[in-house]
């Protein structure tokens, strides 16, 4: 070990010794950095759960058709002649009954939510069977599917979980319309699970729609067969389409949203790194002026500043990291897979979603509480070696 890191050693566990006897400023720097680093993993595994709920649910080999120049299922329409002429297109898988293909007719209905009561907006979708199978990993969680020509209804896992009057056998009223709530269920944590599904028929008809639906639904015979979907249907001047995978079509519709939290967290995590830094200074500045003896001492005996100066910054890193490394474990033990709803702005409904503490969240917090750490360590390090060592003698 050279002389330089052995210096470095030794002003290093003798200030990590002394963290103990400044234990009150200590906790003050490892509290606030902790605070910081948990209000910013939390927000931050709110924009990924969110992402999750609507990008990583979506697949590469089901396509969604829409009108020509829609942006999202509301603002789209096909009429029947639309419709077969979209099942038709090359590259959609086929099975005995033939194309795999879910017309879907989609609208906005209310509901309250369980916490408060306040009425938020939910996707209402009329479906045939074949809705079933284009969503990966649905299956019923409770009770049964509707009956087609029937007005039952049954509800996505997390809007069962977020929202009231939608209890397995109750009748929720839209409009003049009276439903029965007769099955829960879940399609992998995906966004179909903030919706509310009834057989399409019946919803065209209480609407007075006729034939009308939103978007078609593909399932596909490879992800690569997209393009012969989109050549066949472009050239066909009977329908006027946008074609999109699912995963691009949903990564679409979160990107603003995600986009917005993930600003609002790192701006509010910058601010409230202000003030940590000015706690962890306060600590810094405090355990040299408390050390001033020792430091003169060291330099008298020959030790470097840049030792002192890098012990010095250690010392706050060890701090802002025991920070991170709290202020991590709170938000994954306390937020990690809680349920939860907000608004998807691309079409003006309420998506539920689960908090999502990933391990690069983790990590974020950490570089980010070392960071804090860094910076609040600089100026007490500057100054540490900066002492002049007869003033700090005097006080022997």
């Amino acid at each position: 070990m050279t002389p330089w890191l052995q210096q470095l050693w030794a002003v290093t566990a003798m200030n990590l010794r002394n963290l103990p006897a400044r234990l009150g400023t200590s906790l003050v720097a490892v509290v606030g950095i902790g605070g910081v680093v948990a209000v910013l993993v939390s927000l931050l595994s709110m924009g990924e759960g969110f992402r999750a709920a609507l990008e990583l649910s979506g697949r590469d080999d089901v396509a969604l058709v829409l009108r020509g120049g829609s942006s999202d299922e509301l603002s789209s329409a096909f009429d029947r002649e639309a419709v077969s002429v979209i099942r038709s297109a090359p590259g959609i898988a086929r099975d005995e009954r033939g194309p795999v293909a879910s017309p879907e007719f989609y609208t906005i209905v209310d509901l309250p939510m369980r916490s408060t009561g306040t009425s938020a907006n939910v996707p209402f979708r009329g479906v045939t069977d074949r809705a079933f199978g284009v969503r990966e990993g649905f299956r019923l969680v409770a009770g049964r599917k509707f009956e087609p020509g029937k007005d039952e209804v049954i509800i996505g896992r997390g809007a069962y979980a977020q929202f009231g009057n939608v209890d397995l056998g109750r009748e929720v009223v839209w409009g003049s319309h009276t439903w029965r709530v007769v099955g829960v269920f879940e399609a992998n944590g995906g966004l179909a699970e903030s919706e509310v599904w009834t057989d399409l028929t019946v919803l065209q008809g209480v609407y007075r729609r006729g034939n009308t639906v939103q978007v078609v639904r593909l399932q596909l015979e490879s992800p690569s067969a997209l393009s012969d979907v989109e050549r066949h249907l472009d050239a066909d001047p009977r329908v006027n389409v946008t074609v999109q995978s699912e995963r691009e079509f949903l990564a679409d519709q979160s990107r603003i949203l995600v986009t917005l939290i993930n600003y609002v967290g790192t701006t509010i995590a910058v601010l409230m790194g202000i003030g940590a830094v000015f706690a962890a200074l306060n600590t810094m500045y405090s355990a040299v002026s408390t050390r001033t003896r020792e430091i003169a001492t060291l330099r008298a005996l020959g030790f470097g500043a840049t030792p002192v100066v890098v012990s010095v910054l250690l010392e706050a890193m060890v701090l802002g990291l025991l920070g991170g490394v709290v202020g991590g474990a709170l938000v994954y033990f306390g937020l990690n897979g809680y349920q939860a709803s907000t608004l998807n702005w691309a079409s003006f409904s309420q998506v539920t979603f689960a908090f999502t503490v990933t391990p690069r969240l983790l990590m974020t917090g950490l570089a980010y509480s070392l960071i804090l750490g860094l910076v609040g360590g600089l100026l007490p390090g500057i100054r540490a070696a900066r002492l002049p060592v007869t003033a700090g003698l005097r006080e022997l």
